[in-house]
């Protein structure tokens, strides 16, 4: 269980693709999907972000919101968007300011090999502002759908 179930989702500020500020403050009165990806415009966070862009309105549905994150610049972001036509905010961690207290950052095995960087993780926070679920060491396939799964099972209690 991850420590971080139950806790406010720690203070940032970071710049969206359109280069708003947005802030913990900015998340809280609506369910927030903030989900930590590698690397903009590579395989396996295009089909996340595309997965997630093709499930938008249900996730709206359920009165949640989505935001990506990543160390990518927001030029880097906002061709992302474009190129993929993604109908959500992209938010740019270049400094880890929230990707590292979140622990989506740190050691990780690439191709064999230990490196540090993003691990791909998605975290579920309340209207209230708290993280109610974690995902760690997300794998794509399947993944909307266990979030939109655990979003109306959170709901419901």
């Amino acid at each position: 269980m991850s420590p971080l179930l139950g806790q406010p989702l720690p203070a940032f500020s970071l710049q969206d693709d359109q280069g708003a500020t947005v802030t913990a403050q900015d998340l809280k009165g609506r369910w927030t999907v903030l989900y930590a990806y590698p690397k903009d415009s590579t395989p396996g966070c295009t089909t996340e972000a595309c997965d997630f862009r093709d499930n938008l309105a249900r996730v709206q549905s359920l009165g949640a919101q989505v935001y990506g994150i990543s160390r990518d610049s927001l030029k880097s972001h906002q061709t992302f968007i474009t190129k993929q036509s993604l109908s959500f905010r992209l938010l740019s961690d270049p400094d880890l300011a929230l990707l590292k207290p979140l622990g989506a950052f740190g050691k990780k095995l690439m191709y064999g090999k230990e490196m540090e960087g993003i691990i791909r993780s998605t975290f579920l926070i309340d209207p209230k502002g708290f993280i109610r679920h974690v995902w760690p060491k997300v794998s794509v396939k399947g993944h909307v759908e266990a979030v939109l799964e655990v979003l109306t099972t959170l709901q419901k209690s």
